[in-house]
């Protein structure tokens, strides 16, 4: 069957009966991506890639329930197939679909139908048998309408977020008409290693630390050299400023790749800087200073507009430091890098790496790794909160003696305070709790 034909014979059929129709929607879309059938089932068994697959204790009420579809190592899926009489017009023009055939869904309602869904299978996914792992996506599908995505972000089956982003996660069935989406639907079914954002984050980020570290490595040295005669406690601090002043350049890669300055406007003001040394400095000094003030005049030449104010202390100085053509040449480098894809977790190593152990002890500068901060996040909170194989769907304002209990905790205390953004990321497997 071919895509266009797929599309067409499901697109806007009626609702109601996904038990009669998800087995048949699912064989036509393998046939359409080329990708292989499911394969028999055996009683009683959870295979490898079956239809039905049973799970004890993951249906209602702690009995055992049946996936619906099941592929080791790879996904579990979901069924529905929603109710909605409403016509798409221009998708049955498209697709030469009656008129009077459903639109595509949305709405609080249609929202609430898939996070049951989504509810359902993360049960299944917890009360695997213990020899299979984790399965990297859970998709919950609309038969005849969309499908959704959601990736286990920490790697230990409770950290399911939207995949690619909270955005862009839900894909009608129109657009398998897409290259892209029939590629990205293959490597879920077939190597969703390929597609693990983690492991780009890794390469990017990789590329990223080893560009800065020579930069960093240089302001070091040079101001060791500057404060032979100071004290251990200056000299610390001094060595710390130096990790700032990489950290709000850092910053500003990862602002204008995310809209909160203007796009590409730090990379061509490192370009403009890389040829004329004389402006790096106080352009740069100008740009911190307008960031980190409330009030006042907002254009910054550096970027040649408005930006706009940042608090929480990053940007309270605006310390520079003269760079040789070549580290200028490195920071322009790592600029050209995708920010959005680097690991947060470089600001916690630029400030470990620019000082000694004594210094860091000094400053209680120690910096967590990402992993640490995973584990201590879900044995404190999420365990605590979310009993094993039972979802918490529910939002927090409606568990008031739970979220008393959670309204007093913060991120980092002072001692940890460089912590805080590896923490980020990694709490980010509470996603439940988002309200």
């Amino acid at each position: 069957m071919e895509v266009a034909a797929f599309i067409a014979k499901w697109l806007g059929v009626k609702g109601g009966a996904e038990r009669a129709n998800y087995a048949q929607f699912i064989n036509d879309l393998c046939g359409a991506l080329d990708l292989p059938v499911p394969e028999p089932a055996e009683s009683g068994v959870l295979g490898s890639y079956q239809f039905e697959g049973p799970v004890p204790g993951g249906g209602a009420g702690g009995n055992t329930g049946a996936i619906d579809l099941y592929k080791r190592g790879c996904f579990i899926l979901e069924a529905k197939q929603s109710r909605l009489p409403e016509a798409n017009r221009s998708q049955a023009q498209l697709f030469d679909i009656a008129e009077t055939a459903p639109a595509s869904p949305s709405g609080a309602r249609y929202d609430k139908f898939m996070r049951d869904a989504l509810a359902q299978a993360k049960r299944y996914a917890v009360n695997l048998p213990g020899n299979h792992p984790w399965p990297p996506f859970l998709i919950v599908c609309d038969v005849g309408r969309s499908f959704e995505l959601y990736f286990d972000w920490s790697g230990s089956g409770r950290g399911y977020g939207h995949f690619p982003d909270q955005h862009s996660y839900r894909f009608e069935l129109h657009r398998f008409a897409e290259a892209e989406v029939q590629a990205l639907f293959r490597a879920v079914w077939t190597k969703p290693d390929s597609i693990d954002p983690r492991a780009r984050s890794a390469d990017v980020s990789r590329s990223v630390a080893r560009r800065l570290a020579d930069v960093s490595k240089w302001l070091e040295e040079t101001q060791r050299i500057r404060t032979t005669q100071a004290s251990d406690s200056e000299r610390s601090l001094a060595i710390e400023e130096t990790a700032l002043f990489l950290m709000r350049i850092v910053f500003c890669m990862f602002a204008e790749d995310v809209g909160l300055l203007p796009p590409k406007s730090f990379t061509a003001f490192l370009e403009k800087a890389v040829e004329n040394e004389a402006a790096f400095q106080p352009e740069l000094r100008q740009l911190w200073s307008v960031m980190g003030r409330a009030g006042g005049e907002r254009y910054a030449s550096a970027i040649g507009g408005d930006v706009r104010y940042f608090n929480g202390g990053l940007f309270a100085t605006a310390q520079t430091y003269n760079l040789s053509n070549s580290d200028r040449g490195e920071l322009l480098e790592a600029a050209k890098a995708d920010w959005t894809k680097v690991e947060p977790a470089i600001f916690g190593t630029l400030l470990e790496q620019a000082l000694t152990s004594s210094e860091r002890a000094k400053l209680g500068a120690h910096y967590t790794p990402r992993p640490y901060v995973e584990r201590l996040v879900q044995a404190t909170i999420m365990d605590v909160s979310i009993p094993s194989g039972t979802p918490f769907s529910t939002p927090p304002i409606k568990r008031p003696s739970l979220w008393r209990r959670a309204k007093p905790f913060t991120a980092a205390s002072p001692p940890c305070a460089f912590s805080i953004p590896p923490a980020a990321p990694a709490i980010s497997s509470m996603s439940p709790w988002k309200t």
